[in-house]
């Protein structure tokens, strides 16, 4: 059976829920699994049939480990994530033609703010998967948080979408 492997890196938890919220709408076609980026493979399964990307969007991209510092710094608790985020992890990524992948990304709520983590991970995935969905940001306020109201919905909304793109009615391909 095809699955989804949704990998996160996550501050102060808001990328955290939207992975899972994605993983919910993942689960109504397709078995998913959601791993924090510290504790992803180096590499997806063959069993894998989509790989989902997500990460905090830190001055106007991926996670850096200064980024990252800054980030612990100004929590005062520890963050979610605390190795290695996506950039890294993504650096590392074999090919893998043919394997469908979507990015994501957690931004503030600002009107005019440049930048997307979502927009260098799909880039980063291209290098390693055929097609890429996305990218597509999810909102918070303000730098910690919350997640604006809706972004989960509109999380699991998405995760539904990109199953249907994937999954294999039932009774095999058409």
């Amino acid at each position: 059976m095809s699955r989804a492997l949704v990998v996160y890196e996550s501050m102060y938890g808001n990328t955290e829920a939207v992975a899972r919220a994605i993983a919910e709408g993942l689960a109504t076609r397709l078995a998913v699994d959601v791993v924090e980026v510290g504790a992803a493979p180096p590499a997806p399964g063959e069993d894998v049939a989509l790989l989902v990307v997500g990460g905090p969007t830190h001055a106007f991209g991926m996670s850096r480990p200064s980024t990252r510092a800054e980030a612990a710094a100004r929590a005062g608790r520890p963050l979610v994530s605390r190795g290695d985020g996506v950039r890294e992890w993504l650096e590392d990524l074999p090919a893998r033609p043919g394997l469908r992948a979507a990015a994501f990304d957690t931004r503030a709520d600002r009107p005019r703010v440049p930048g997307s983590a979502a927009r260098a991970i799909r880039r980063r995935l291209r290098r390693s998967a055929a097609r890429v969905d996305g990218p597509h940001s999810f909102y918070v306020s303000g730098t910690e948080g919350p997640l604006v109201d809706g972004e989960l919905a509109r999380a699991s909304d998405w995760g539904v979408l990109l199953a249907g793109a994937v999954a294999v009615p039932a009774g095999g391909p058409a």
